[in-house]
């Protein structure tokens, strides 16, 4: 409900600069036309007519629009301080209004003092109304009337005794709209920064978290395949044991792992095929074995070649009466 501050500091900047814009303006046409000007809202008078004028649930609903859209105090008559006034105006005990002007007024606070930072006093006797209406004891309040009143007459002092010409005021006006503009840019950039260092921290956790499952699961499954293996072994050392020795040489395998693809091969699209010539001891294991040919694209046959024996040399038989030999073509198709 709070977010998007930056938006509002804009909004307020505008309405700054407007109301510096009308202050100078006044100033400009003399005495005859500040007596002619609008008197300073007060307390009793901050609050637009048209607002005091809706009902208790339009206002409800209108300060909750407004501070949800960041119109916390201002424009004026449209701003949430006013409808949260208005309404505990009319519904005093409304805890609602009475929590939101408590978390609204520190950030008026702050708007005033920035208001008299660029000496836009119109602006800040407003808000200063907006406090004084709140709480007519917050802390704050006299200091930032004296700050108010004693900005006003050096202000007043200046303008007597400089005469800024036209030209001359018209770049003071630019200068502070193109700080504000600055301010707010760099507040933007801060902002931007802020939610990309969550989004990428939200994405590494991701990815950890991610790293962490697959781990895992790889873990998992090799343990799975393990004791698969380990119970192949155990069941066909457990059928040998239960058959008496026989002479025969007639290879019956066990175990016949397959090549691994080269990756390159694999990458390359490539393919081939090796007979491998192996001797298998009495035990059932891989005696000797060497490369009778091979063939495939020539660039990766040795690699196919080196694989195809690593793969017959993990080879396991059931035992036999003597030593036999025999070959096997081992193809790399994709």
């Amino acid at each position: 409900m709070r977010k998007g501050w930056v938006p509002v500091a804009l909004t307020v900047a505008v309405a700054c600069a407007l109301g510096a814009c009308k202050k100078d303006e006044q100033a400009a046409a003399g005495p005859q036309a500040a007596q002619q000007a609008a008197p300073a809202p007060t307390p009793e008078t901050v609050v637009a007519a048209s607002v005091s004028a809706m009902g208790v649930d339009q206002l409800r609903d209108a300060a909750n629009t407004a501070y949800n859209d960041n119109r916390l105090y201002a424009p004026p008559g449209n701003n949430a301080m006013e409808y949260y006034l208005a309404l505990r105006d009319k519904q005093p005990g409304d805890a609602g209004a009475s929590s939101a002007l408590s978390d609204l007024l520190p950030m008026t606070v702050i708007a005033t003092e920035q208001s008299i930072a660029r000496e836009d006093y119109e602006e800040a006797s407003r808000l200063l109304a907006l406090i004084g209406k709140a709480d007519p004891n917050h802390p704050a309040l006299e200091r930032l009337k004296a700050s108010v009143a004693s900005g006003e007459s050096k202000l007043k002092q200046q303008t007597e005794t400089q005469k800024l010409t036209a030209e001359e005021e018209a770049k003071r006006k630019a200068d502070q709209l193109k700080q504000r503009e600055e301010d707010q840019r760099k507040q933007q950039e801060q902002q931007r920064q802020q939610v990309a260092q969550q989004e990428q921290t939200q994405r590494e956790a991701a990815q950890r978290e991610a790293a962490q499952r697959e781990a895992a699961q790889r873990e998992a499954a090799q343990r799975e395949a393990a004791e698969r293996e380990a119970a192949q072994r155990q069941q066909a050392a457990s059928a040998a044991a239960a058959r008496p020795a026989a002479a025969s040489t007639e290879l019956r395998a066990i175990s016949q792992p397959g090549p691994k693809f080269p990756p390159a091969a694999q990458r390359a699209g490539a393919t081939g095929s090796v007979q491998v010539e192996f001797t298998v001891g009495t035990d059932g294991n891989i005696a000797s074995a060497r490369v009778v040919s091979s063939d495939g694209t020539r660039q990766f046959q040795r690699e196919f070649e080196r694989e195809a024996l690593n793969a017959v040399k993990r080879w396991r038989f059931q035992p036999i009466g003597q030593a036999t030999t025999s070959r096997r073509t081992i193809s790399f198709e994709q």
